[in-house]
């Protein structure tokens, strides 16, 4: 993708896309969207388990992104992608505490449709227990550990993100990731892995 002035967008990093649409490159905007909106969504939707909130709440983190972008610098300011998780994970703890409701994460359909049915099922079966394993974590370790390990952010980006220490981060993550271990392990059989 072209920008106005006949540079390769696509080739450039997120803040520079930020700088570019807060001086009114709407082409940087749509090649952010593309970048970002999904991480958005797939964060949202770990944490909310409820896919329509998940696709609300990041609409709405994409809108806020789209404010700042006009302030956005590129020295010395958050990534792009780091400063929408954070406005992801506010929105998300604020829906959550809004609904009073405990977090149950199922029938989310994430296998790939070129795979044969057995795969797919096999990968369902996967994601479900995967995501009732996240939902029995408390609220920031579900965060640290989809952030770390879905998203793949590390940990400084992390403690951004949830406004910790770093080493706030990794002692959520190893205890996120022993209690999944602890929840998923009587299911290895069932889900297809080899004990």
């Amino acid at each position: 993708m072209m920008g106005q002035d006949g540079r390769d967008l696509e080739a450039l990093d997120d803040g520079t896309l930020m700088v570019l649409f807060g001086n009114g490159a709407p082409e940087a905007a749509r090649l952010l969207t593309e970048r970002l909106l999904p991480r958005a969504f797939r964060h949202a939707a770990r944490v909310l388990g409820d896919r329509d909130g998940a696709e609300d709440v990041a609409q709405e983190a994409m809108v806020r992104l789209w404010k700042a972008a006009a302030d956005w610098r590129k020295d010395g300011a958050a990534q792009p992608a780091t400063w929408l998780h954070k406005v992801v994970a506010n929105l998300v703890i604020d829906r959550l505490r809004r609904s009073g409701r405990s977090v149950e994460i199922g029938d989310q359909e994430f296998a790939d449709p070129a795979s044969g049915a057995e795969a797919r099922l096999q990968e369902g079966a996967r994601l479900s227990a995967l995501d009732q394993a996240l939902a029995s974590l408390p609220e920031r370790q579900r965060q640290a550990v989809v952030l770390r390990h879905i998203e793949g952010l590390s940990n400084p980006e992390i403690a951004e993100v949830l406004e910790i220490g770093v080493e706030a981060v990794e002692s959520l993550t190893a205890r996120g990731k022993r209690a999944l271990k602890a929840a998923l392990e009587g299911q290895k059989e069932a889900l297809g892995y080899d004990t």
